[in-house]
């Protein structure tokens, strides 16, 4: 269990600054290197986030770089979604050549999201200016965000279908729309998306058991733990880090295993 533990601690190092647990490099590690092909690997994966996110979170909490409101709306969007992926994947994607395709698509998306997406260097802590149903208005760098509620519940609800199938939380996903759709810095939004991707993980973990496929506890122990490590340190220096340094390294990482699913096939 040596291997999947340092995998996870070092893709936990590398993705939480950036508020994502990683879990979307994981799974390729788990189909192409564990030779784990069933949707087993999906719950295995949920089980990492699981146990490495509240580290991080807690840091992000302390820091008062965590927004309760857009957390809420994460958790309430995802919920509903996270099952019907599930579904998607123990059904229209159980081939394991269609999903390795599927699995191409979406993190082709997320790099190309990354990459391309503008952003500056804001550091400071969060004051919320107003909050309610249809409009969440808050301070972060000496600079004034806003963002509906609802807007994100919607979002987060579609693309929790995307997520389970794939076999994440969401958060990896979201983060770049929050960023690039919502307009949202993404040292602020760390926190909250990844309790949104604690909680969408956790439904999801009992919907794929529900379904005949629990995780593997072995594998999923061993890169939990990995995990909660790298991201808890990975959580404390995200304040060394320029943000756009980290779009750019999460892209590079997205894309590269990406094009191998696509070109290696």
């Amino acid at each position: 269990m040596i291997l999947p533990f340092i995998a996870a601690f070092t893709i936990g190092l590398i993705c939480s600054p950036a508020g994502v647990t990683g879990a979307f490099l994981l799974l390729p590690f788990q189909i192409s290197i564990l030779g784990v092909t069933s949707p087993v690997a999906n719950s295995t994966n949920l089980l990492y986030n699981i146990l490495s996110i509240p580290g991080g979170a807690f840091n992000f909490w302390r820091k008062r770089k965590f927004l309760p409101s857009l957390a809420i709306a994460l958790v309430i969007g995802y919920l509903p979604g996270i099952y019907l992926g599930s579904l998607v994947r123990v059904t229209l994607l159980s081939d394991i050549r269609v999903f390795k395709l599927f699995m191409a698509a979406v993190l082709l998306y997320l790099g190309l999201r990354l990459l391309f997406s503008r952003s500056e260097r804001l550091e400071g802590e969060i004051e919320t200016l107003k909050s309610g149903f249809t409009g969440v208005e808050f301070r972060f760098a000496e600079d004034n965000f806003s963002f509906n509620p609802l807007a994100v519940f919607c979002t987060s609800f579609a693309i929790g279908i995307i997520a389970s199938a794939y076999g994440i939380g969401g958060g990896a996903l979201m983060a770049p729309v929050l960023a690039a759709v919502f307009g949202l810095p993404v040292k602020a939004i760390a926190g909250a998306n990844l309790v949104g991707t604690f909680a969408a993980s956790l439904f999801g973990i009992i919907s794929y058991t529900s379904l005949g496929y629990p995780p593997d506890l072995s594998n999923g122990l061993a890169m939990g733990a990995g995990g909660a490590m790298g991201i808890f340190i990975g959580s404390r220096l995200q304040g060394r880090i320029e943000e756009r340094k980290l779009r750019i390294l999460l892209a590079i990482l997205i894309l590269v295993v990406s094009l191998r699913y696509i070109f290696i096939f």
